[in-house]
């Protein structure tokens, strides 16, 4: 960023792999070192080297524009060219004081919130915290170069020489640093949570499944209440992980409210649908090239291995004449708008339709980022493969299936006459609220003593992992309402 980059020392990832032809555009930059054109000899100081080959990056071509300009293409999903926004890509061998200017020139999208502020984030190898670039040096318009395609550009000075930097369209959340996480919670040998690997991906990643409950909940004799969350069915969605891992650090914490949902609720969790996408630094699809969230009425076991996995165990577990699934909802990013909010779906019965408000209702009151007026109810044809629409139309009556999406951007709340970027930890603290608003909808806030609060704010239940067990933030570095559902 212009400017310099705030100091905060934190332990860094691992080494990872990868390969592919910047021309093609079907693979990431591999190491590319950026010269000007007609130079021979070794890379100077300043002879900027590009890298996306490790996990979930994302950067399939470098055009030399000047010694201060650069054009960047994103590497389209895998099998499939049509999306093109997720980015994620080193560069080092950089000059100190040097000034630069990235163009991300083909975006697939052409409404963005980098209409409306928001800004890349950056971190470093000595300032391994991600922070967001300032929004004065970050332009969104469209490109007489570039076929009047939308282009995105931003400015930037490198301070360090030695540091390598690290720049991405949102705060990472990798395939193994969710793993990382999640053997952090089972060395905790917690007796009300039970880790299963429920199936394996095409690329044979782990599909992990999550049960939150207290283990008396789960004996055959008994009626269970149970709440089902998925997350990560788009790759590119790495807000989607926080908010999940909100939800499951509180409820695997010791805080009251916590403990009174175990006792009467039953969690099961899919933390990451598409881990191939997500490993792949794939936007919107699958290893092939699938969006995932539109075959949800006939995935293939061989071609959908982990959407097919999870809808069996939906279906199985509805069969069971002692479950009771009264809630499905699956975490999204979106793109356009600020806040949290929800899809539901479409009914007949009016009162069915009230029903199905109440949840987002008491969640608006728990959370001061989330937003009821921009919560909906739909039926759109083009969104009838998705998991809340066809498990909408699975199930009884009873249950209720959203999708809940959040901003990658930012929230407005009425103490502020501007938006408020999200932080990790914001986003977490929007999962937090999510779980913690299952109390209200069960009346069971009677068994709290009267100084609980409300909501949470994010320093009561922190997560037990700590920064450095799930920073993982990239195999191969020491560095630094559209298209929803």
């Amino acid at each position: 960023m212009e400017g310099k980059m705030e100091e905060n020392p934190v332990k860094d990832a691992e080494i990872g792999n990868g390969a592919g032809s910047e021309e093609a555009l079907v693979g990431n930059v591999t190491k590319l070192t950026v010269s000007p054109p007609g130079y021979t000899g070794s890379p100077r100081k300043g002879h900027l080297v590009f890298d996306a080959c490790f996990e979930s990056g994302n950067l399939g071509r470098v055009d030399y524009i000047s010694e201060f300009e650069f054009d960047l293409f994103i590497r389209p999903d895998t099998c499939n060219p049509r999306f093109r926004v997720w980015f994620n890509f080193t560069v080092e061998n950089v000059r100190e004081t040097q000034r630069v200017i990235f163009n991300v020139v083909n975006f697939s999208k052409t409404k963005s919130l980098y209409r409306d502020g928001m800004s890349p984030v950056v971190k470093s190898t000595s300032r391994p915290k991600w922070q967001r670039l300032p929004a004065k040096n970050v332009y969104y318009y469209r490109c007489p170069d570039h076929r009047r395609n939308y282009v995105m550009s931003f400015a930037f000075c490198f301070d360090r020489e030695d540091d390598v930097y690290q720049f991405a369209y949102c705060y990472p959340y990798t395939y193994s640093r969710l793993q990382h996480y999640l053997a952090s919670l089972e060395r905790r040998n917690l007796p009300y949570l039970q880790r299963e690997q429920l199936g394996l991906s095409v690329q044979q990643r782990h599909l992990d499944l999550l049960t939150i409950t207290n283990p008396d909940q789960l004996s055959p004799e008994r009626e269970k209440k149970l709440v089902f969350l998925t997350a990560r069915v788009h790759p590119g969605e790495s807000p989607a992980s926080f908010v999940c891992q909100g939800v499951i650090d509180f409820l695997v914490s010791q805080h009251p409210v916590a403990q009174i949902l175990r006792d009467y609720v039953i969690f099961k969790i899919v933390p990451m649908l598409n881990p191939d996408g997500v490993y792949l630094g794939n936007y919107r699809c699958s290893l092939m090239g699938f969006d995932l969230n539109r075959h949800w009425q006939d995935p293939s076991p061989w071609a959908h291995p982990t959407l097919h996995a999870v809808k069996q165990l939906i279906v199985q577990m509805n069969q069971d004449p002692s479950v009771s699934l009264e809630f499905y909802i699956d975490i999204h990013a979106h793109s356009t708008m600020l806040n949290g909010f929800m899809y539901g779906n479409v009914f007949e019965d009016e009162e069915r339709v009230q029903r199905q408000a109440v949840f987002p209702r008491l969640l608006c009151h728990n959370a001061a980022d989330f937003s009821f007026s921009n919560t909906s109810f739909n039926r759109d044809v083009v969104k009838a493969g998705t998991g809340r629409r066809f498990l909408g139309g699975l199930l009884d009556d009873t249950s209720y299936c959203y999708t809940l999406e959040v901003s990658f951007y930012s929230y407005m709340t009425s103490g502020n006459a501007s938006p408020v970027a999200y932080t990790e930890e914001t986003y977490m603290r929007l999962g937090m609220n999510v779980a913690r608003t299952f109390l209200d909808y069960y009346k069971l806030n009677n068994l709290i003593t009267d100084n609980t609060p409300s909501h949470i704010q994010s320093c009561e239940v922190p997560s037990e992992t700590g920064g450095d067990a799930v920073d993982k933030d990239r195999e191969g570095s020491q560095n630094v309402k559209q298209s929803a559902d």
